[in-house]
């Protein structure tokens, strides 16, 4: 038995699907904790296969080499250097878990379930796994850690349990991906519950990185029996601490060691869709990402979370002007463009506007000009950039933010047209209000300038699609503040009409704006993925028919 510990928590990065070089990256973490006097070290949540893995899961082969992996993971332990805590998927008696495994002298020791498994909003674990009975501790150097997994913790009766069985600290490994304020939920509202309710100090550890729709903070902390933190690591970046523990008379207790300051409001935000947009195209092999820089705040943010996640150097910037573009639009994106220091040209769409209106003069004859001749613009310069795409390489990036998904104010087949949007889940007064905090400070994950990366005067001139004379976006939607403020009702609280009229907002115009977010489902169905920021995103939180009748008012 002994009186001390040293616990490394590794908060890594992980590709799912990549057992190798998830097993390399262990190795490495193992061998610099050994440089620190470890005496165990800790991986996030399936760290093996990565996190989530979906349907992957469900593929033998892949269950079978996560198996295999384990094994020469744990042989590696044999040389008297540190164990080691490792997430994988698990089949016993013909059923799929989600656990963590101890890999200590050579074997794996101890296998652990996790018991709680989410099935809500972006997760649906209970179609993949099935839960594991209430877990025992396992003992590792005569010490007694419980090792709930993720959403163990997030219910008070596995902690409960492991305390009851023993267990003298608890280590919770997890894949909890980011959303708005969730650090705080996690440290105050969660783990800091569990831990003065059993008296037991409590290591969570969490991973970092993008993977598709979803992107994790980090954001890793140990908390002791008495609710204090005592360490706090980084968010948005990988990181290794070597925590010390010692027995004391009333239990065991983490020294008290880095509290790393986290990324305030609104640079978590903008932190996020960087680190996610990076791994997504670094992950699928793209070279860099191209877009229309048109001189609106959208497509100008786009650019710069780019420059951040690639570097300005991978960034392709294109102006596609129409007869209705603004000299001020294009003064605008040329000197974005510059600020930035990335690749841009010039592509008027003119050419290809008037072959439209040539080839489609006899089918139109008889028709009034209406918004099929907008749309159209867009789709030639959602086929221009498309091309580009196609013929070079780069991933082709959409800049529609949350406000105009909600409501179908983009042009499927056109604007809608790409690979990834960074702003999929950013209503338009979050851009506002990343766009401010970008062009005065540079995010501790950034890649772009240091300076601005944008002209003051795109932020302040009010939002236009520019497709038809003096166009604003206010001619076809409420004003931002009012319409954002709808849309948290519908959406991110799933609130009627009758209870948003209570609140003071106008009958007509909340009938309206939720009848245009029912019709435009349809088109989000076919957008392309974008990162998480808040509770109800389009697509694996939300998840609405596309064909209903339904209506609140």
């Amino acid at each position: 038995m002994t009186d001390t510990l040293a616990i490394t928590l590794a908060q890594l990065n992980q590709t799912v699907g990549d057992l190798a070089a998830n097993s390399a990256a262990m190795l490495a973490a193992r061998d610099r904790a050994r440089s620190a006097g470890a005496d165990l070290v800790v991986f996030p949540e399936m760290q093996l296969i990565g996190y989530p893995p979906e349907d992957l899961v469900l593929k033998p082969a892949l269950i079978e080499r996560a198996a295999a992996g384990l094994e020469q993971l744990a042989l590696a332990t044999a040389d008297g250097g540190p164990a080691m805590l490792v997430g994988s998927v698990f089949v016993r008696d013909g059923n799929l878990h989600n656990g963590v495994a101890l890999l200590d002298q050579g074997k794996i020791a101890a296998v652990r379930f996790k018991h709680e498994l989410p099935n809500y909003g972006t997760f649906d674990e209970m179609r993949l796994f099935e839960p594991g009975p209430l877990p025992e501790p396992i003992v590792f150097k005569g010490v007694m850690i419980g090792l709930p997994i993720c959403e163990d913790i997030w219910h008070p009766d596995v902690c409960r349990h492991l305390a009851d069985f023993g267990a003298e600290l608890l280590i919770c490994i997890n894949g909890s991906p980011y959303e708005i304020d969730k650090d705080t939920l996690r440290i105050d509202g969660v783990a800091k519950r569990r831990a003065v309710d059993t008296g037991l100090p409590l290591a969570y550890l969490n991973r970092v990185g993008g993977q598709d729709e979803l992107v994790f903070d980090g954001a890793s902390f140990v908390v002791n029996g008495d609710g204090s933190l005592a360490v706090q690591m980084t968010d948005w970046e990988e990181q290794e601490i070597t925590t010390r523990w010692t027995r004391t008379a009333t239990g065991w207790r983490c020294d008290r060691g880095v509290i790393e300051p986290l990324s305030d409001h609104p640079e978590d935000i903008y932190c996020a869709m960087v680190l996610a947009l990076r791994d997504y195209v670094n992950r699928n092999r793209f070279p860099g990402v191209v877009l229309g820089l048109s001189g609106g705040i959208d497509s100008a943010i786009c650019a710069a979370i780019a420059a951040d996640a690639l570097g300005p150097e991978r960034v392709w910037c294109v102006m596609l002007p129409s007869r209705f573009t603004s000299q001020e639009s294009l003064d605008d994106a040329t000197e974005c463009a510059r600020l930035i220091g990335c690749r841009y040209e010039t592509i008027p769409i003119q050419p290809a506007v008037a072959g439209f209106d040539a080839m489609l003069e006899g089918s139109f004859a008889d028709a009034a000009v209406d918004i099929t001749e907008e749309n159209l613009q867009s789709r030639i310069r959602g086929v221009t950039l498309m091309a580009l795409s196609n013929k070079f390489g780069p991933m082709l990036l959409t800049t529609g933010n949350k406000s105009e998904m909600s409501v179908g104010y983009a042009t499927i087949y056109g604007d809608m047209a790409g690979g990834y949007n960074p702003l999929k889940d950013a209503y338009k007064l979050t851009v506002f209000a990343v766009s401010k905090w970008r062009n005065r400070h540079k995010p501790k994950i950034g890649l772009g300038p240091d300076g601005p990366v944008m002209p003051d005067t795109i932020i302040a001139k009010p939002p236009s699609a520019e497709l038809r004379p003096d166009q604003k976006d206010s001619d076809s939607l409420p004003e931002y503040p009012v319409l954002d403020a709808i849309l948290l009702g519908l959406v991110e609280h799933e609130k009627s009409v009758p209870q948003l009229v209570a609140e003071g907002f106008d009958h007509a115009t909340v009938v309206r704006i939720e009848r245009l977010l029912h019709l435009a489902e349809y088109k989000r169905r076919q957008a392309p993925p974008g990162v998480k920021l808040g509770t109800r995103n389009f697509g694996r939180d939300r998840r609405y028919p596309i064909s209903h009748a339904f209506r609140s008012a």
